[in-house]
């Protein structure tokens, strides 16, 4: 079961509840997808660590096959060539389509690889961890979610619960990491601003026909305007996380509440269990 964990924006408490899943889940797996900032590994400090490179393919030229004739130029959406006296590329802003080196005439373009990111692989008692880590100034992490992905589909044949730790907002790099999920969990605190964040991943699961439950936190006694959203349009709500000071000094702290606290064992364990039984209701009505 591959569940994804998603918010509006960050500081919503995505990572608390995607670390304390996979802890709770045991024989499980960890993504971070959030691969401009992942913080997973703080908390499950990882053993066993393995790195390996992400790259993508950059056109480079050779001057003395280049006749100037521009129709690279020409073809690039994205403006990552210029012709000057000779051709210049624009690494940062290519997107390796690839399709400047089909179209030369005079095969005057190869291309090279350029490393934008890594991944990290490690074990942290029995949850597999797995980061992506884009390099700064990169345009796109895609390609390193696109490697994630490969990870997240070996588990999943392994018959691992998969806890998938997406970035924040819905972005490209958000919709690529929910793409493959058979289930999603969107994350809301219940302030306006939660309610604005929430309606904008709602409305991107929706988008790709994807099953989906909320999961409340930060809750307190009183109005809960997040609350308030799920109910009017029908969304179904897994749980709820307290607002509660032990809890995050626990998180503040970097460690794993599953693993700290008995009530938080608890909870989470119990919070699992309606997550994997709506999620297997879920995909099975929707084949």
């Amino acid at each position: 079961m591959k569940i994804a964990i998603l918010s509006g924006k960050g500081g919503t408490g995505k990572t608390l509840l995607a670390v304390n899943l996979a802890a709770a889940a045991m024989d499980a797996g960890y993504v971070d997808c959030d691969v401009e900032e992942p913080n997973g590994h703080l908390f499950f400090k990882p053993d066993l660590l393995e790195e390996e490179e992400v790259t993508v393919k950059i056109p480079q030229v050779d001057d003395k096959l280049c006749d100037g004739c521009r129709l690279c130029v020409e073809f690039c959406r994205y403006n990552a060539l210029a012709y000057s006296g000779r051709l210049i590329i624009f690494d940062d802003i290519c997107h390796s389509c690839g399709g400047c080196v089909l179209l030369c005439p005079q095969h005057a373009l190869t291309e090279q690889d350029k490393t934008i990111g890594k991944v990290r692989r490690g074990k942290s008692e029995d949850v597999d961890v797995i980061s992506g880590i884009m390099n700064s100034g990169e345009a796109s992490g895609v390609p390193i979610i696109d490697r994630l992905q490969e990870y997240i589909e070996a588990m999943d044949k392994e018959e691992k619960h998969v806890f998938i730790d997406c970035p924040p907002g819905s972005s490209c790099i958000v919709m690529d990491s929910i793409k493959n999920a058979d289930y999603c969990i969107l994350v809301a605190e219940p302030s306006i601003f939660g309610v604005h964040n929430l309606e904008m991943v709602h409305e991107l699961v929706k988008l790709f026909s994807k099953d989906y439950g909320v999961i409340l936190n930060k809750c307190q006694k009183g109005e809960n305007l997040a609350e308030e959203y799920c109910l009017t349009n029908n969304i179904n709500i897994l749980g709820r996380i307290p607002f509660d000071p032990e809890l995050g000094l626990i998180n503040s702290n970097g460690k794993i509440a599953v693993r700290e606290s008995v009530k938080y064992h608890d909870f989470f364990s119990q919070l699992l269990g309606t997550v994997l039984k709506e999620a297997k209701v879920e995909t099975t009505s929707n084949p």
